[in-house]
């Protein structure tokens, strides 16, 4: 019986260190069924999920403690059956301003008030297109409570917006 896992790598980017990791789980009988990676900052990072026979799982650790010793942090749980998922709505946040420090901290406790989940975030920092001033940009989907008061959440994000002078704009997802 297949047992699922999570692995989250860290490491100096290069050539051939996601094929390092595919071949290592292939080798060994998994199956890659989902992942996120990226370059950020001269590393690569990544978290994926994958599913090996019970057997398999000591020879692929130890397999993975080899690519270790190139440079990669390698980190393997034991993938937790999903709970009973409360109802709730998806919804998706972007914000788009001038870069300052405390934007995520003031919009995720925000959030974190209102008990909204935060499923995916990304953010990244770039040149205003005219202006050449540092422009950052953020879109997360997140999962409201199901007793969410989405207005109130939208004023009080409103009102972060405006006292960090960035734009918050939602659009609503669906049930989940």
């Amino acid at each position: 019986m297949p047992i699922p896992l999570v692995m989250t790598i860290i490491g100096p980017d290069r050539t051939g260190l996601v094929e390092s990791i595919a071949r290592a789980v292939a080798d060994h009988g998994g199956n890659w069924l989902e992942s996120r990676m990226c370059h950020l900052g001269g590393e690569f990072a990544g978290i994926l999920r994958i599913e090996i026979p019970a057997e398999k799982k000591s020879p692929l650790l130890a397999a993975l403690e080899d690519l270790q010793e190139h440079g990669l942090q390698i980190v393997v749980r034991a993938d937790q059956p999903a709970s009973v998922l409360k109802p709730g709505r998806q919804t998706k946040l972007e914000i788009v301003g001038s870069d300052r420090p405390g934007i995520v901290r003031e919009i995720t406790s925000a959030l974190a008030r209102a008990n909204v989940n935060v499923e995916e975030f990304f953010s990244e920092v770039s040149s205003a297109p005219m202006s050449g001033e540092t422009l950052f940009k953020a879109s997360a989907r997140l999962k409201l409570p199901e007793h969410c008061n989405l207005a109130a959440l939208k004023k009080d994000l409103e009102k972060i917006a405006a006292d960090l002078q960035v734009d918050v704009s939602f659009a609503e997802l669906g049930n989940r």
